[in-house]
């Protein structure tokens, strides 16, 4: 990937933001690999390379929340938003406004 991650000369931002884009990156990169697997296991007949490809997807699983736990770690307006998404019944979308609102 190189540093296409940047979208700012890399020599000024600070290290805490490109931290941040490297975490950015890799989260993309998890969730990328969740996809790919879930083709593979979707198409794959052999039953034992299926549960393979399922172990590897849920390695992708792990690696993505800790990216993602990372990232609220570094923004704390983002853990004040997902708490009011995530893991709740009901409609995501209304969640998700009512979230928002919250933390203006």
């Amino acid at each position: 990937m190189g540093f296409e991650q940047y979208h700012e000369p890399a020599n000024e931002l600070s290290q805490k933001t490109r931290t941040f884009a490297r975490m950015i990156a890799s989260l993309g990169e998890e969730a990328e690999a969740i996809n790919w697997y879930e083709q593979r296991m979707s198409v794959e007949k052999d039953k034992s390379a299926k549960a393979i490809m399922a172990n590897a997807q849920k390695e992708e699983f792990k690696h993505f929340g800790m990216d993602l736990e990372f990232l609220i770690r570094m923004k704390p307006k983002w853990k004040e938003i997902l708490q009011g998404i995530l893991f709740k019944d009901g409609d995501i979308v209304k969640h998700g406004e009512d979230a928002e609102e919250k933390a203006e």
